[in-house]
């Protein structure tokens, strides 16, 4: 149809007793430019279609709509997701397809009710490496995106400050502290260390890290480019580099995670 400019939507929507008892909306193939408010408001959605509009975007409230198990926001104007989205603890499958993505935020990792993702045809060059935490994911297409098999090989790498050094020491040495002895800044900032994914470095970093590229096999059969953040470039040896041949990088991926995804993935579509 043509619904999507004012008044395209009945007055009281999310006030109606309709939208109590209301669990599939199909407005695909319209024109909405934006996710109406009053749809966030309809708690008891569990499908909600909205592919073929003209959005650019995902409203953070999307997080509202908790008993949402099917989302299709495929082919619209979407430049980036949320990491509101994280937030439906039912969501089941989730449509991207037909987009302009170029990042996933590793939040996503959050959804683990999710069974199919699909990304197709649209801007991705990587994905993070939380993707592998998604343990009952059994769909990931990923055709139509520039995924990519080259990278700059030089990666920059800004040193730690005073303030991450000193905290990287506490938290790997496990000094301790309580919180009446820092301020509450620091025992915040403590508290946002990330372990490096080194299994050989058992280092932690803040702020500070190396942005690198490596290819993982899913199925034994396709190579996905995922980001991993490394607490320093000494830290890149055990993975693959970007300035290696496809060979070394294959021996020097992780074994755990090609066959944690080897067993669990079922169909991934990549041509």
């Amino acid at each position: 149809n043509r619904l999507g400019g004012p008044g395209s939507l009945p007055k009281g929507l999310e006030q109606a007793p309709l939208a109590r008892s209301l669990r599939v909306l199909n407005l695909s193939g319209n024109r909405f430019s934006e996710v109406p408010p009053a749809l966030l408001q309809l708690r008891g959605l569990r499908s909600l279609s909205l592919g073929g509009n003209r959005l650019h975007g995902i409203p953070p409230d999307i997080q509202e709509l908790h008993s949402l198990e099917f989302l299709y926001l495929g082919g619209n104007f979407i430049t980036a997701i949320p990491p509101e989205l994280a937030k439906l603890p039912s969501l089941r499958y989730l449509v991207l397809c037909d987009n302009k993505i170029q990042s996933i935020p590793p939040q996503l990792a959050q959804l683990h009710s999710l069974r199919s993702l699909s990304l197709h045809n649209n801007l991705l060059t990587y994905l993070p490496r939380e993707i592998l935490n998604l343990v009952h994911l059994e769909e990931l297409s990923l055709r139509g995106n520039p995924l990519v098999v080259r990278f700059v090989r030089d990666l920059t790498y800004n040193p730690p400050s005073l303030q991450e050094l000193a905290g990287r020491t506490v938290k790997t040495r496990n000094v301790p502290y309580t919180a009446s002895d820092l301020p509450d800044s620091l025992v915040r900032y403590l508290s946002l260390a990330s372990n490096c994914p080194n299994p050989k470095c058992g280092g932690v970093y803040f702020d500070s890290c190396v942005r690198q590229i490596k290819f993982v096999d899913f199925c034994g059969k396709y190579r996905l480019p995922l980001m991993h953040y490394l607490c320093s470039p000494e830290c890149s040896s055990p993975f693959s580099s970007a300035s290696q041949s496809s060979t070394s990088q294959s021996e020097s991926d992780s074994e755990d995670e090609a066959s944690v995804a080897a067993h669990r993935m079922q169909k991934v579509l990549l041509g």
